[in-house]
């Protein structure tokens, strides 16, 4: 059940309202990112660069869409998994990233860091990548195009359902929800 319609940019304002658990309906401009993206962007934020977009309030989607069909703005858009990219979000979300979206838990240095800049993580739905490409109205690639379907593009997005895994406050439902079944089992 959606509960709430939210828009980009994210600010830490909005970020602190969403709590887990929360469905969304989630629109505006949000970046692709994998972790050979992040490798890089990390690369550019040690030796002093600019990143290739502005950073603070924005949410990262952890997507490697396919190829576009002749006619459609882009190929399946589905999350990949967000432990790949933990390495790298604690520095990004520092910089200043509220949001992103993924699947899957994420480390402890990835939750201290969403509490203590206040940060949130969306989780869509693995498998649904179909479903999820039809939420994005526009798409163009903004660096790493060398990475293919890993380069960091720009998408626009419309009503994209997601749920909120793990609030700024720490709330995790991958880790109440198995506590909640374990109980009940």
């Amino acid at each position: 059940m959606i509960k709430k319609i939210i828009t980009t940019p994210l600010y830490k304002n909005d970020v602190k309202k969403l709590i887990y658990g929360d469905g969304v309906l989630l629109s505006g401009v949000i970046y692709t990112a994998r972790d050979a993206a992040h490798k890089r962007l990390i690369e550019a934020m040690e030796n002093g660069k600019s990143l290739p977009f502005e950073i603070e309030n924005a949410i990262v989607y952890y997507v490697g869409p396919t190829p576009s069909k002749p006619g459609d703005i882009i190929g399946s858009a589905g999350p990949t998994t967000s432990g790949r990219m933990d390495i790298y979000t604690p520095a990004l979300i520092k910089a200043g990233m509220t949001g992103m979206i993924g699947k899957g838990s994420r480390s402890p240095d990835v939750l201290i860091a969403m509490q203590q800049y206040g940060a949130i993580y969306f989780g869509a739905l693995g498998g649904a990548g179909a479903l999820l490409s039809r939420c994005i109205t526009s798409s163009e690639i903004v660096e790493y195009e060398d990475l293919g379907a890993e380069a960091i593009q720009k998408v626009t997005i419309k009503n994209m359902p997601l749920i909120v895994a793990i609030d700024c406050d720490g709330n995790n439902l991958y880790k109440i929800g198995r506590e909640d079944y374990t109980r009940r089992s």
